[in-house]
Parts: C-alpha cells; structure tokens; sequence
C-alpha cells in the first residue's frame, strides 16, 4: 500500500532514524511541559492521529491540528505519556518516513505507527497493548501449572474447571455477558479468560462452531487463512488458504475448549435490562430449557457485523406454492436437484448459492436488483492482501499482528486513496473477464469511488462478490441472469415489474442483513436500540452509508450511547485486532481504573 506525496521542507542530511527519533524526543517534550499548542503544531494541516483505547479509552481518530489540540487538551494530564520510540529502524519512501513506535501511558504499554511528511506527522497511531499491573500471563509471564514442593494447591486443573463451571453464572456472576458464540464472541472471550475477567459466551446453538455448520455445505471462507487467525493461537501452516466452513466450525469448537473459554450452548436470550442505580444488567436466558437470570456489569453483543435478516415482503408471498426461505437458512443443493429456482441478490451469498445449485442440477436464475463488485479471489489475494496476508508477506518477515498494526494505521479519512491505485491495477489485470461479465448483462462497479472491495465493506458491508468461480457461470450463461426488480409472487413464479415471469420451485432472499442494532430492539426494546443508533459504517455519504462523517466504524468495540452495552463483531481479521481493545477497555472497567471516553460517538442514524 503506497502513495507517492509530497515532502515537506525538511532537513535533508538527517537520516530516518534521525528524523523519527527527532519528532518523537520533540513531541514528547512538548507533552511533558503540557504545551498543547507546541505538539499540535508538530502535525500538518491535513494530518490524522487514530487512537485506539490509548489516550482516548475510546476509538477515535482526530483530523488536523485543532483536533489534536483539542483532544491533547481533555486528555493529557490523565494518560500522560512518556517513553516514545522507535522499535525497528524507520524507511522512507516517497517522500514519507515511516516508523514503528512504543510508549508508555499512566495506565498501560502500547504500540503504534508514524508517519512524517517532511518534519510533521501526517498519520499518527497509537494503540493500547496493556495495562500495567495486569499484564496477560503468556510468554515469560506464563503460569507454571504444576505445583512443585508441599503445601502447594491441592486441587487439580480438572477440578477447578469442574468448580467454575457449577459456580460461573450461579452463585458467582460474570462481570461481562457475551452474547453471540461465533468468532466474535469466542475471540473475544479468550481475550477476557487471559485478562482474568469473569465472563460467558451465551449461543442459541447446540455446539461452537455450528454458526458454520448450519449454512449451506459448499460455503467457504473467501478470505485467505494468513488473514484469519484467532488471538494466541494461528491456523497451522497445513491449514487450507480458503477453509471449508465444518472445518471452520472444528476449529472454533476445538479453540473454544482448549482456550477453556466458559461458553453456554442451546442458550436463548429472552430480555435484557441495564438498572441505572446499581449500574448491571438484567438478563434472562434459556439454557437448555432452564431459566437463568444473570446480572453483569457489561454485556456484548457479538451477533456478527450483521444484524437480523432482511426478508423482503412482496405481494403474493402468501400465494407461491414453492418453498421460500433468507440465505441464512438455506440448507444447500441436495433436496432441489431439477428443481427452479430464483436467487434474489447477487453478491456474495447469492453467487455462492447459485453456483452450488447449477452444479448439482438445478436450473437456477440470479436476479441482480442493483450494481455489484466482483474481484477475483487470485488478483485480491495478490495485489490487495499479498503486502500484509500471504505466504510472500510471511516469507518477508511479516507477523499477523505487524500487519493488523498496518491495516489500522491508515485512517478510514483517507483510506480509498490507497485502495483505488490497487483497483484500478485489478480492473487492467482482469479486463477480459469483466468484459465478458458485462456482455452477459451483469451490472458491475468498483464503489462509488473506485475504491473496491474494502472499502465497500467498511463501509456498508454489502455490495460486492469475491470471485470463486461463479462468475464465468454467470458469464458463460449457465447461471441465467435476470436485471429488475420484483413486483410480486404467484403460484409458481416471481414477477417483476416489467412483466417478466421468472419461474420458480425455489426462491431465496440473499437479500442481506440490517444493523446490529436490531437485536439491541428485540432483547432491550426499541428505546435503547434507538439510543445506541445504527452499527457499522463510516459515514463516508456514498451508497448505504450516510453522512456525517464518523472517522471510525459507527458503534463497534467501543462505548455507545447506552452505557455498558459494547457491540463486537466484523470478519475473522476484525474479531482479532478488535477484540484486543475490547477486552482492555473492558478489563479497565473491571478493576476500576477510570476510563474517561473521549469522544463519544452522536448518533445520526437509528438502523
């Protein structure tokens, strides 16, 4: 990810080294004096300072000087810096230097990025890693295990899990309730566990894992495994690149165990109510047909970066004869062999379940109602991930966490800059195949801005496929396509509104997802899913994701307007790198250490 810029007027005969190690010694003096003004004005004019958890105990990217200033202003004295630098040399290119960097708050350790134009900083990162005095037991800080002399704990491991399992959730509560099993809520529980924060992961199915099982049998990650490792523990390098979705479904179930993670399946949430007197909530749950009430203190939804599904209602739905169901539910090709069938949608659900049903003998239709994005699996994989997520990256000495710490340190402001160099390069590499796409009729587009998959994701999370096959079945017309929009249903056919009859045994609504906030309505009442607004998106004003603009992703691992209620969830790169932040400014919260947020998100959007 490069960018040719500028430089600024600098001191030409200084080093990288020299440059960084001079801002930093020059920026931290002027924190320490507490001359606010002095350390704004090291940044440019047009410069972003993103802070996740460090300074702000919120994520939070500040732009331009006056922004700095003002933070710096509310949030010196109490985080009070100390200790930047550099930890491998800097580089420049293109007139940028580039450093990694540590630092030091009152609170905690953390880690960041910096990157100067000239003398100014023009990206800054930083990132809370730990909090002093409780620091997670892995490394050289590990536990012993076993008990060496007399006098010692008598009781085995076996035991004390045995005691915790029959206490956790009955005469002791957990200080934090997660609510959603997935990836989400199991990273982020093996976060709390080495935290030592009391918690519960709480799923509606009867296994980890089975969030993947449950879907149709021909889903595959379309993110490559460099990408997807879970905390402490990354895929084995004999893991598939694409991993298949029971195999996914294992590794949770075995990752959830071994990471002793208390985790309660067959668990329904019924209602959930937060006491502002005694600062907890109230939160009944079905487990396995019994009825538990708990009372955290914070309570997570980890339902994915997904809410409900969104069902479309068409006149005539009462009427069609055939079967209809979201693609959440459906169960893949086996029963509808010779069968029609129409998919509503044409991104990624919607190509997966197509080319699944043609190659076992259905004739399937795609109704595309808007523009999508395809990118090939192979050109993403080289020219989008390849730098941060492969094999190549890996042989270079990147590790995940260099690369999550990468991926972050570009500010969501002037993220499509970088991206849009790298699709048009695709668009080149690849014009014969979107060429014959677009003689087939398939709509086709790269975001409004030409800024591509990423960028779509972050910003609406819909709207794109990544190529795994389908599209030449698309191209080619083995998979029929259909542009338009439904009018409505009849005994056996989907009607749109010009007429056309689309004939059909089947219909599936890949139809998508609402926001988070929607089980917020259904568990804590349409109130405090309105308090807390709209989940995920940037606020970037471009198609389903309105302005103002928010610098970070709306409501997601961080407070929200409803205290105590946290939102986790995103990808299985999200639910890593997030769920690090998470767990501190929960942690935080646990022990007491005050966590004045800074920043607090408005809200401008209720769904």
């Amino acid at each position: 990810m490069t960018q040719t810029v500028q430089p600024t007027a600098v001191q030409t005969s200084l080093t990288p080294q020299e440059r960084v190690d001079l801002w930093l010694a020059s920026f931290e003096s002027a924190l320490a004096a507490r001359d606010v003004d002095r350390a704004a004005g090291m940044f440019a004019v047009d410069s972003f300072w993103r802070d996740l958890v460090a300074f702000t105990w919120n994520l939070k990217t500040v732009e331009g000087r006056d922004a700095v200033a003002a933070m710096l202003h509310a949030r010196l004295d109490d985080t009070d810096p100390v200790n930047f630098r550099t930890t491998e040399t800097p580089d420049e290119a293109d007139g940028v230097t580039s450093a990694w960097i540590e630092f030091e708050t009152a609170t905690g350790r953390g880690k960041g990025h910096l990157r100067l134009k000239g003398d100014e900083a023009w990206t800054f990162l930083t990132t809370l890693q730990e909090l002093k005095g409780h620091e997670e037991r892995r490394g050289r800080n590990r536990v012993k295990g076993a008990v060496h002399g007399s006098g010692g704990d008598t009781l085995s491991w076996t035991e004390k899990r045995e005691i915790e399992e029959r206490e956790l959730g009955y005469t002791r509560q957990p200080y934090v309730l997660v609510i959603g099993g997935g990836q989400g809520g199991i990273a982020l529980g093996a976060r709390l566990r080495q935290l030592g924060v009391p918690a519960i992961v709480v799923d509606k199915n009867e296994r980890p894992g089975d969030q993947w099982r449950n879907r149709y049998k021909s889903l595959c990650l379309h993110d490559p495994v460099w990408y997807d490792h879970l905390p402490y523990m990354p895929f084995p390098d004999n893991w598939p690149v694409f991993a298949p979705k029971d195999k996914i479904g294992d590794w949770l179930e075995m990752y959830t165990k071994v990471m002793e993670i208390p985790y309660w399946s067959s668990t329904t949430c019924t209602s959930a109510t937060f006491d502002e007197e005694t600062e907890e909530w109230t939160v009944v749950l079905d487990r396995d047909g019994e009825d538990v009430v708990l009372h955290p203190k914070q309570l997570v939804l980890a339902t994915g970066m997904s809410g409900k599904p969104n069902i479309p209602s068409f006149p005539g739905q009462d009427v069609f004869r055939g079967e209809q169901h979201h693609s959440s539910q459906h169960p893949g090709p086996d029963a509808y062999v010779g069968k029609r069938v129409v998919v509503v949608g044409a991104n990624n659900s919607a190509h997966d379940i197509c080319k699944a049903l043609f190659e076992n003998g259905a004739d399937v239709t795609m109704l595309q109602r808007s523009s999508t994005h395809i990118v090939k699996s192979e050109s993403l994989m080289d020219l989008g991930l390849g730098d941060l997520y492969s094999e190549r990256a890996v042989a270079a000495g990147m590790t995940t966490e260099k690369a999550d710490l990468t991926f972050a340190s570009l500010p969501y402001k002037i993220m499509h800059e970088f991206q849009i160099p790298i699709y048009q390069k695709i668009a080149e590499r690849d014009r014969d195949f979107y060429d014959r796409l677009e003689k087939a009729g398939f709509k086709l587009d790269f975001g409004d801005d030409g800024s591509g998959l990423f960028m779509k994701y972050l910003r609406r999370g819909s709207g794109y496929y990544i190529d795994v096959g389908a599209s030449d079945l698309v191209a080619d017309g083995s998979i029929h396509l259909v542009s338009g929009q439904v009018d409505h249903l009849i005994e056996d056919a989907v009607v749109l509104t010009d007429g056309t009859e689309l004939p059909a045994d089947l219909v599936v609504y890949a139809t998508g997802y609402g926001s988070m906030n929607g089980w917020a309505a259904d568990l804590m009442g349409q109130e405090v899913a309105d308090k807390v607004g709209k989940c995920w998106g940037l606020g970037s004003d471009t198609t389903k994701d309105p302005g103002p603009w928010e610098g970070e992703q709306r409501n997601m691992w961080k407070p929200t307007q409803q205290e105590a209620l946290w939102f986790h969830g995103g990808n299985l790169h999200q639910s890593r790198h997030y769920s690090l932040y998470l767990a501190l400014q929960l942690k935080a919260r646990h022990e007491e250490i005050p966590t004045p947020v800074y920043g607090l998100q408005e809200v401008h959007h209720l769904s």
